[in-house]
Formats: structure tokens, sequence, C-alpha cells
């Protein structure tokens, strides 16, 4: 096996003279913190325990218990972690994973889903030697259903590792998984708890190829279709570390550090575990998917002598880098492959209401807004559970009826983000778009993340609509809306997605050639020339043409195309290409990282969130759910129920939205 971690043996090792070193760096008033760290960070962990045994005959005393005596808060857990064995390190982590109330189920997923059979072994023996208990009846007794079953599967360490695989098994395992979820009403979990916790790593990815071709959807979609919970998280995470281990932990480490706060046990238990294995392939992967180095951000992340530890285990910093090792640029390529594989089921939390009479809803909606005061509940009830078709019937019903305009009546009863919200859900989408890229270009400033989010992910049809809407609403075309308010390449960009003219149909294999190959050599040219031939290429090409230009791309440079936009442009015309790219490899991962953004940090952006709740909810809100709570480890829904507290003092606004939402993951 090739040696891919940070932390090697030191040579010239004297375990006497190092245990030396550290008695003399506690010995007296204070340590020599820094003595210590840059030692024990600069030997592996099989000479640590080296260290422990001279130390012992040398002083007599425990080093481990020294440490902890001369060192504090996160350091102090930190070098003590490091002078553990790993199996004595893991058996810990699960243990503190279960002991006491509350179970910590993403750090029994993490170790378990990820360690191979003997690792598996010897953290089970460590286990009992330092508990005196059984592991896996522990973890029986603190968990339960599916979740708990794959879990003692996984425990068993019994995972064929043997290489070997059957053609015919790959066809009939590819063939079960499918029956046992997508092709019935319910899920067969068993079938599921079988393939996936005992076939080989290279069977399974061959499985989901095979998976993917026949069924037009990954594996990850089914699960996060057919499963919940604790249970969908594991077999995610299985499905991540059979694709790639560091991928799974590079994906880890960023959601330890983002947002407020660091999960510092999640951090520090996956430095230290993969130092000596595979921590060079985990920083590359991060710097794939995240456009940033897993030093720098562990840097801005941490302070002191905790984040000079740190930064030893990972071992340098690859923004100062360019292209992938080749490992990362495999990965690249085979998350395009996939991308370009994969058929998403598209799923919405908004359908038309069965026994649907517009003229009783009409009524209904008169009766709430007439006498004194209004009723809030009443017109949430029937806008928010009624397709759009079906509100736009409510209205003709309603002026049909009663000789009312339903708008102007909502308008004037209701008020603020409510008021915003549900006069939205009754527009039609394309005059919703057409009032949303008024809003954008309005007034003082432009609203230029808005404009990229409309234009980027709208089919042709939409933008069409779109543009008829707005010609029709504000006796203007939008294409000079948008060259009255936005310049230079921008607009260019934004004058082309407009047309909605962009091609349709499958990917020319030949074609997509020749484009990767063009973007690869716009990157050597001047950046006036670049941007206009990416925009030439991106604009203007089919997604699923542009999945195979940019998977095409990598093989071409050894790098993403994202990395190159982010690298390489800036402003406006960077984030216009970012979010195409973004669309084209996941577009309800896009929508979710948008929600995230409207919500997160002090305020909501309450346009933006309502914007993506109103326009998605009749198209993949559900996808984009299931993205939300696996990028960010917290359901939507449980996102807007905190974010949207502040200033919706009744609570109708967030009552709304949370029906939109569909549902708690």
């Amino acid at each position: 096996m090739v040696f891919r971690g940070t932390i090697a043996d030191a040579p010239d090792f004297d375990p006497s003279a190092d245990a030396e070193a550290l008695y003399n760096a506690m010995k007296g008033i204070g340590s020599d913190k820094e003595a210590i760290l840059d030692l024990v960070t600069s030997r592996s962990n099989a000479q640590r325990q080296e260290i422990i045994a001279a130390y012992k005959s040398s002083f007599g005393k425990d080093l481990i218990e020294d440490l902890k005596y001369e060192l504090t808060g996160k350091f102090e857990r930190l070098i003590v972690s490091l002078m553990r064995t790993r199996a004595y390190h893991d058996a810990k982590e699960i243990h503190d994973a279960i002991k006491g109330t509350g179970t910590n189920e993403r750090c029994l997923i993490e170790v378990l889903a990820s360690r191979n059979n003997q690792q598996i072994h010897d953290m089970v023996e460590a286990y009992k030697d330092a508990y005196g208990s059984d592991m896996e009846e522990d973890v029986i007794a603190d968990t339960s259903g599916h979740f708990k079953k794959m879990l003692v599967v996984l425990l068993q360490g019994t995972r064929d590792e043997s290489g070997v695989v059957d053609a015919d098994l790959v066809e009939q395992d590819a063939q079960d998984l499918y029956e046992a979820g997508e092709a019935q009403w319910g899920t067969d979990e068993a079938k599921f708890i079988m393939i996936l916790g005992n076939r080989s790593m290279t069977h399974l990815r061959m499985v989901f190829d095979q998976y993917e071709k026949v069924n037009e959807t990954s594996i990850e979609d089914s699960i996060k279709n057919e499963l919940s919970g604790d249970f969908e998280r594991l077999m995610l995470a299985v499905v991540q570390c059979i694709r790639s281990v560091p991928m799974f932990f590079a994906k880890r480490l960023y959601k330890s550090m983002k947002g407020l706060g660091t999960a510092d046990n999640t951090l520090i238990r996956i430095m230290i575990s993969r130092s000596e294995i595979d921590m060079l392939d985990i920083r590359e992967c991060f710097r794939l998917r995240y456009e940033k180095s897993l030093y720098n951000m562990i840097k801005d992340d941490t302070s002191g002598d905790y984040k000079r530890t740190l930064l030893s285990l990972c071992g340098g910093d690859d923004d100062l880098a360019g292209e992938f090792f080749p490992e990362a640029a495999q990965i690249a390529y085979k998350m395009w492959e996939l991308s370009s594989m994969t058929k998403v089921q598209l799923r919405p939390t908004v359908r038309p209401a069965s026994n649907f009479d517009p003229a009783t809803d009409a009524q209904a909606l008169r009766k709430a807004m007439k006498g004194f005061g209004t009723d809030e509940d009443a017109i949430i009830d029937i806008v928010a559970h009624r397709s759009n078709s079906q509100r736009q019937e409510i209205r003709q019903s309603f002026k049909s009826l009663l000789g009312r305009d339903l708008m102007k009546d909502l308008k004037s009863e209701l008020s603020k983000n409510l008021e915003r919200l549900v006069i939205a859900l009754m527009l039609t989408p394309a005059e919703f778009d057409a009032k949303m890229m008024r809003k954008a270009m309005e007034g003082a400033g432009t609203d230029e993340h808005a404009l990229i989010e409309i234009l980027v992910t709208r089919s042709n049809e939409e933008i069409q609509a779109m543009n008829a809407a707005y010609q029709d609403a504000y006796k203007k075309s939008l294409e000079e809306a948008i060259q009255s308010d936005t310049s230079g390449h921008f607009c260019r960009i934004l004058v082309s997605l407009v047309q909605g003219a962009r091609e349709e149909g499958p990917a020319d294999v030949e074609r997509a050639n020749a484009d990767a190959q063009e973007l690869a050599d716009a990157c050597n040219a001047e950046s006036d020339e670049m941007e206009m031939k990416f925009m030439s290429i991106l604009c203007t090409r089919s997604f699923p043409h542009l999945r195979r230009v940019f998977q095409e791309f990598v093989r071409f440079t050894n790098k993403d195309i994202e990395q190159i936009i982010k690298k390489e442009m800036s402003g406006d015309v960077k984030n216009a290409f970012y979010a195409i790219v973004c669309s084209v490899k996941n577009q309800p991962s896009y929508f979710a990282e948008r929600l995230y953004k409207a919500m997160k940090g002090l305020g909501t952006d309450d346009r933006a969130l309502i914007r993506i709740m109103v326009s998605r909810s009749e198209v993949d809100l559900f996808n984009i759910r299931k993205e939300f709570k696996d990028a960010q480890d917290a359901s939507l829904h449980e996102f807007i129920q905190v974010e949207t507290m502040i200033g919706d003092t009744s609570g109708d606004y967030r009552k709304t939205l949370l029906i939109l939402c569909g549902g708690e993951d």
C-alpha cells in the first residue's frame, strides 16, 4: 500500500531521549508546550508507544497522566489522543459516543463506516480491554431499528476484502437493490444492509455503476428517497466510503469547521486517525470540493497551540499548489462521470389537491378576509395546499363569483413577509420570475445573485414565458432592463441566457472533447478572451453536454472547471459561471446552498428564501431538502423554524414556509 500520510517514523529515533525531552518540558513551573507539540507530531504512533514505555522506565511515571496534568483544553485533548494507539483511540471514541445520556450517532457512523476489517477487530478488542464490556452489546443497548442492525453488521468486520469480482453477482446485486427500493412500495432495508454491509468495495463500486446505468439514478439518490434518519445517514456514509474514503473525510472535516463554532471532537478524531494513512489524499479532495486548502481552513478556524498541532498533522498548504495529485484528478473525473450518468427523479413538495373546487376555495378565502380581522390560518391552509394551476383557477373564480380582485384583497389584508409569500404563491411562475427579476434591478443597487440564480436555473420555455410576462407587466423587454442595469462581460452573459435558446438534448461526445480542449486552451489566454470563450460554451450548450465537457476538461488539464473559475475569474462573471457549473453538476445541491446562504448569519434574506421555496415547491424541493440535510447536517425544516422566528411574531410566515417545505427529514 502506498504511503499517503503526513506523519511517518522519525529517523534516528531514540525513545529514551524523547522521554527525557518530554520530562524536561513538563518539570518546574509551567510547561514548554512548543517542545511537546513539536516532538509528539514528528513521531509516528508506534514510536509514541515506545516513548510512553521509556518514560515509565526512566521516571516511574505515566506519560499520559503527566500530559493531562500539564496541558489544558483542546490542546490537551489533542496531544493525549495522539499518544493512544489507533485501536484504543477508536475504542474511546465509540465509548464516549454511547455513554451517558444521548448518543453521538454521527461519531458511530463515521468510525464504523470508514474502518477496514482489521481496524474494527483491533478496536473491538481494545474496547473490551479498556472498559471490560462488549462493544457490540453496548451499541445494541444504545441504538435501535435498522440503524442498529447495520452497525452490528459493520462491527463484525467481515466485509469481503478479496478484491475478486463476479460480474453476474454485480448485475444481481444492482437488480436486488433496485427491487428493494425504487421498484416497490416501501423498502426492503434488510437487502440494503446485507449487500452494502458485506460485499467488497471493488465489487460495490461496480454495483453502483451498474445501478446507475440501468436505473438512471444514483444509489445515493435512491437511499435519500427510500431511507430516513440515522439509518439513511449511515448508509450514505457507507456508500461514500466505498466510492472514496478520502472524500468522505474531506466532507466531514469541512462540516466540522464551517459555520459558527467548531466540532472539535470530530476535527481531532479525523486529523489523528488519518495522519498516517491518507491525509495527503484528504487534503486534495478537500481542495477539489471546497476550492480552499484544508490547511487554510484549519488556520482560519482554530487558534494557539491547538492550531499549530493540527497544522503539523495536516502537513502543508495545498493552495500553494496548482494541479491535482493523480488520485484527486481521478475523483474529479469520476464525479463528473457520475453526474452525467445519473438521471435524478425530481420530486416536489406541493401537489394538486384532490377533490378540488375553485368556487368553494374562492368563497372560503372571501370569508377569511371580510369583516373585522383576517383569518390567516384559513388563507394559508388553502393557498399553501394547492398547486399553482389550481391557484389560478381560484383567482378566476374569485373574480367571476364575487367581482373582486383576489390579489388586491390579499395585499390589503396581509402584511410583511406573509403578504409577500402568499402573493408570490398566487402569481403564475412566469409572473413571479418576472417580478423577481424586476425587484433584483429596481432602486439603488442590483441583486446580481438573484439575476444569476433565475437565469441559470430556468429552462428555455420558462425563460421565454418570463420574458413575455415581463414585457406585459412593465412595458419593457427584460433584455433592455438587463442592459440598462448591468455592464461588461456580466451583462453579455445575462443577455445570452435571457434569450432562452440553450441547446437541448444529450451530449455529443466528439464535440464535448473539442469544447473541453477549447476551454483548456482559453485558460492560457488573456482574461477577456478567456471569459468570452467560456461564455460561448457555458451559456449555450445543453446541461448533459456540459457535464461531458467538464469531465473531459479534467482529463485535459488535471484541474477541475470550478477551481479554474474561482482562481482565474472574479466578481459577477465568476459567480455566473460558477452557478452554471454547480447547476450542471447538481441543481438541487445548488439551491440547497443558496437557501443556506439566505438564512445563515445575522438576519435572513427573505426575498431569496421566498423566491426559492415558491419556485421549487412544485419542481424539486424534496430533492433540495435532501441535499440541504446532507450538506448542513441539519434539516431545511429545522433551519426555517429557527431562522424565521425573528420578526415573525405571529408565526404565520414561518408556518407557510414549513408547509411548502413539506416535512422534517
